[in-house]
């Protein structure tokens, strides 16, 4: 492994003025989930803000570097068909995700019908996003049972997703989640949330 030299360091100012901007809600991630919920609401596109911003409207706050949004298929094609290249590119020819160019983010459309995790055919799928979100501000978010439940599917059958699993303990630690919540949950991911939920009521440890 080649050593860090001190021109390969990161320029911890720059990050820290980006994390700083994140948490102010004024980075460019916030900025690009607004400026694409208006385009979505102007074509009459159903949508639900996933991923990390969706969990910081529920209370969780951490840093992301893309934005995560569950859509119809039919209303990707529609969105793509009005936007590519007009402030919008294909990050690969044929595929989901796009790049917004004038705030520099990368938006992963999350596609109703398809399966959390590793992709493969489960009880719990992408929801019909306006019956799956609330409204938050000027967005609409994913609802946290539904948000909590995609997270738990996700992490049980993908291990490069452990972080989706960790998002949930954290949530109920901050929220002080009830067990019973797990009742708003699929039956395939309740016995993940128990779990959890025991995890989370230990004190943090201090180091």
């Amino acid at each position: 492994m080649a050593a860090l030299t001190e021109q390969s360091v990161p320029d911890m100012d720059a990050a820290l003025e980006r994390l700083g901007a994140y948490f102010m809600n004024e980075s460019p991630i916030q900025k690009a989930a607004h400026a694409l919920a208006r385009e979505l609401d102007a074509l009459g596109i159903n949508y639900a803000i996933a991923g990390a911003l969706a969990l910081a409207a529920h209370g969780l706050v951490r840093a992301t570097e893309d934005v995560d949004i569950l859509i119809e298929r039919d209303g990707l094609r529609r969105f793509k068909e009005a936007w590519l290249g007009k402030g919008y590119v294909n990050l690969r020819a044929g595929g989901k995700a796009v790049r917004d160019t004038a705030h520099g983010v990368k938006i992963d459309f999350l596609i109703q019908g398809e399966f959390p995790g590793d992709g493969a055919p489960k009880p719990v799928a992408f929801p019909n996003p306006r019956q799956a979100s609330i409204e938050s501000g000027r967005l609409r978010v994913l609802a946290l049972p539904r948000l909590l439940e995609l997270k738990l599917a996700s992490g049980m059958t993908a291990p490069h997703r452990l972080q989706d699993l960790a998002d949930v303990q954290r949530m109920i630690a901050i929220r002080a989640l009830p067990l019973d919540f797990v009742e708003q949950l699929d039956p395939y991911v309740k016995a993940k949330y128990e779990e959890l939920w025991h995890s989370a009521q230990h004190p943090p440890e201090d180091y």
